[in-house]
């Protein structure tokens, strides 16, 4: 699909810089989401830089994951940041 995750690069406070299959860019703000279950465990720097990609999601290893559709509706346009190298 065209919000597919294509690229994610975990950013500091915890952020998540992301690229979707259709070229769009933006920023997924994780912190409203780690007071909740299995989320917390995301506040563990070393972890939450494990982020991957699967069925088009951002996930982590304990199954964790924000889908396709919610990083569409919530993040913020990364223009001002500089190219995927």
């Amino acid at each position: 699909m065209d919000w597919d995750v294509k690229t994610v690069r975990p950013l500091p406070d915890p952020r998540i810089d992301v690229e979707l299959v259709d070229g769009r860019r933006g920023v997924f703000d994780l912190t409203p989401y780690l007071e909740h279950g299995v989320f917390s465990e995301l506040k563990d720097t070393a972890y939450f830089q494990r982020a991957g990609i699967q069925h088009g999601g951002v996930t982590w290893p304990h199954d964790q994951d924000v889908a396709p559709e919610t990083l569409v509706a919530e993040m913020q346009p990364a223009q001002e940041m500089p190219a995927w190298s």
